[in-house]
């Protein structure tokens, strides 16, 4: 699973990661808005950058659209230009929630519920990760979309996906999404997945790639016998366990 890692001050992505749907955070817009308020306030790309403790060349990419600040100083941003930092997210024409997401982080609110998994997928190569794995488990609990999930994931930590995939309720939950995701997972981290399939929530033939061991194994055959799972289960789970040996 990939880790998103932020460098230095300045978190810089392509403008196209932003997109989704009709909807964006307009990185250009943000810029203008910026090199608007400095011009202004009569100052050089020079002397906001000592202000803020970056670079010109921080500052200048900031103002073309090419990068966007780190959340954090957004408060210091506002503060030199003096408008409120509400305006100051808002010129960047974001959603109410993107709105609502970023403004909490500024001020330090990590608590806040995220009502759409898409706003966070968009604000994802903004966001530092330890931050972002906060707000995904204020992820709100049902109606998750499993395909802007995905697109998350690829900035969270294997821990961190598994527990909001297991705490969450998703529409269309995709089992290729998760048929690639059980080779990594710890033991206890199978057993929740496991759950998920007792619950109906993900195909019983996945028990194939959870199962890796004998232990693993009965625990199907006591499921089947139970009726929790068909007798098919045991095949797939008879088959993932040989194959497991192979790979040994």
């Amino acid at each position: 699973m990939q880790l998103f890692i932020a460098r230095h001050s300045i978190i810089s992505f392509d403008i196209m990661t932003l997109e989704r749907g009709d909807s964006m955070l307009n990185t250009i817009q943000f810029g203008k808005y910026l090199s608007d308020l400095r011009k202004k306030k009569d100052m050089t790309q020079s002397e906001v950058a000592d202000k803020l403790n970056l670079t010109r060349q921080a500052i200048s990419r900031y103002e073309t659209g090419d990068s966007f600040p780190d959340i954090s100083i957004l408060v210091e941003i506002a503060k030199i230009y003096e408008v409120s930092l509400t305006d100051l997210i808002n010129s960047g024409n974001p959603t109410v929630g993107e709105l609502l997401i970023l403004n909490n982080i500024a001020n330090k609110n990590e608590d806040v519920v995220v009502e759409d998994v898409k706003d966070l997928e968009s604000l994802a190569p903004l966001i530092k990760p330890s931050v972002l794995e906060k707000l995904s488990k204020n992820l709100a609990d049902d109606g998750i979309n499993i395909s802007s999930f995905c697109n998350l994931a690829n900035y969270l930590s294997d821990d961190a996906v598994v527990d909001v995939l297991c705490s969450k309720k998703f529409v269309d939950m995709d089992d290729s999404f998760i048929e690639k995701l059980i080779p990594f997972l710890d033991n206890q981290s199978r057993m929740k997945i496991f759950d998920k399939i007792l619950n109906s929530e993900l195909d019983y033939r996945l028990v194939k790639d959870l199962v890796s061991d004998y232990h693993m194994l009965e625990i199907v055959e006591a499921s089947v016998v139970d009726g929790a799972l068909p007798f098919e289960a045991i095949e797939y789970a008879t088959r993932g366990l040989h194959e497991a040996n192979e790979k040994k």
